[in-house]
Formats: C-alpha cells, structure tokens, sequence
C-alpha cells in the first residue's frame, strides 16, 4: 500500500538528480524519473526508508513522439547545373 497519491504537478523537478521529487517524511526525497514515467511506472520509492508513493499523471505527457525512431532519411536537395 502507497504512503500516498501525489500529482505531479506537485513535485518538483530536481536538476541534480534527474528527477522529480517530493518530501518524505523521514527526511529524504521520494524520487522518479522522466524515463519511469515514460515506461508507466506511478511509483516514486524513497531511497533512504520503505515509503513509496503513488504519481498521479498524464501518461500522454511523457510518451515519446510517436514514429521518432522511423524517421524518412533526409533527401538530397537537387543542385542546379549552369
């Protein structure tokens, strides 16, 4: 069972860590990152106790763009001939 639900919008993103995180109440951060989200994962874990919580998020809002890896090479521009 979770410690809690959190949204999203209510942790903050952590430059250091790479990560979004919010306040645990043993002291440390619970922690997820961009690619947890992108995988579906909900469940940020503290790193310092057995807390975790559960992320409440658009899953949309982390997917990545649709057909990024099958990208058409691009094609040679034709070049005039004088």
């Amino acid at each position: 069972m979770s410690y809690d639900e959190v949204e999203i919008e209510d942790m903050e993103w952590n430059e250091e860590l790479q990560a979004f995180t919010y306040p645990c109440p043993c002291g440390d951060l619970f922690q997820i990152t961009k690619e947890d989200l992108r995988l579906g994962e909900e469940i940020a874990r503290c790193p310092s106790c057995s807390l975790f919580i559960t992320v409440v998020y658009n899953p949309e809002d982390f997917a990545d763009c649709p057909d990024k890896s099958k990208k058409t090479p691009a094609q040679p521009s034709p070049v005039a001939v004088v």
